[in-house]
């Protein structure tokens, strides 16, 4: 049975009931989320008794999922589980996103912009989070609070990235979203061609370009959400990207441009990102990624 979890570690229920909702669907995730509520809680109170032995239980899970997965890269090497939560991640913001646009909000696209912002919290155990991502978790954590408020109050939802200035999120709000439970299967019409999303701005939060379709991630709906499928367009000759006619001849990085672990460590994750790619037979992304890869074992930067 589960330790009570304390009063002063309330803002790490969701994340812990996430973890929950993983331990079949994602075990990777799964670790991850108690991770991030194992080192924010330590950070929160690691010296009054109740919490003690909460941490210590939390501890023991940690421990035991660790052998569970035994030699999965994802849990033994960093830049893999990085990967690996961040895909899932910005998954479920895609399809969260595309379903608002098209004016379809349900359930199910609701937990699925509140679980994605949870799991961008989650990336924090790797270091700190990219711009883009703590815009996108931002803006996911508002948009769920903002239509799962107007489906209760029996109002009509605006579609699309809308003005958010002076919005602020209620974390109270956010018990009755993260309770949400995923509702049965529904089908979905969207589709998702790659290159093909806009830039907007997110109610003056600006998100970069193919943010709504991440280069790293693959042009699918994250697993288990209710979804059975998702039309994959495949990219045409006119909408892939085009290579940089400067790398067919470059050479590795002399004098001053050393690279450091951190540079390989980022061409991985890019050459990561690029076979995920084309495992959905998704060639724009792959080629993108690769050329990022390439261009900074070359040059030294991105």
């Amino acid at each position: 049975m589960a330790s009570p979890l304390p009063q002063q570690f309330k803002s790490l229920q969701h994340h812990l009931r996430t973890a929950q909702e993983h331990d079949k669907r994602d075990p990777v995730v799964s670790y991850y989320c108690r991770l991030y509520a194992m080192q924010t809680g330590m950070k929160i109170d690691s010296k009054s008794p109740e919490c003690r032995k909460f941490l210590s239980k939390l501890m023991d899970q940690l421990e035991s999922l660790k052998k569970q997965l035994g030699d999965c890269e994802s849990i033994t090497q960093e830049i893999v589980g990085s990967a690996h939560v961040e895909n899932y991640a910005l998954k479920m913001f895609l399809y969260a996103d595309n379903e608002d646009r098209a004016g379809r909000f349900h359930k199910n696209m609701i937990k699925s912009f509140y679980t994605a912002s949870l799991l961008l919290d989650t990336l924090s155990v790797f270091g700190e989070l990219t711009e883009e991502n703590v815009q996108h978790r931002k803006y996911a954590r508002w948009k769920a609070t903002y239509i799962h408020n107007c489906l209760k109050n029996g109002e009509t939802p605006q579609s699309g990235p809308i003005g958010l200035e002076g919005e602020e999120y209620d974390e109270d709000e956010g018990d009755d979203v993260s309770s949400l439970s995923y509702p049965g299967p529904a089908r979905s019409s969207s589709t998702y061609q790659p290159g093909n999303m806009p830039n907007d701005n997110y109610g003056g939060i600006h998100i970069p370009p193919g943010a709504h379709a991440p280069a790293n991630t693959p042009a699918e709906v994250p697993h288990n959400t209710g979804v059975e499928s998702n039309t994959i367009v495949q990219p045409t000759p006119q909408n892939l990207p085009s290579v940089d006619p400067s790398l067919y001849n470059s050479k590795p990085p002399a004098g001053d441009a050393r690279l450091t672990p951190e540079d390989y460590a980022r061409a991985q994750k890019y050459c990561k990102y690029a076979g995920s790619a084309l495992q959905y037979e998704d060639v724009g992304t792959a080629v993108q990624n690769l050329q990022k890869a390439l261009k900074l074992l070359t040059t030294g930067r991105e």
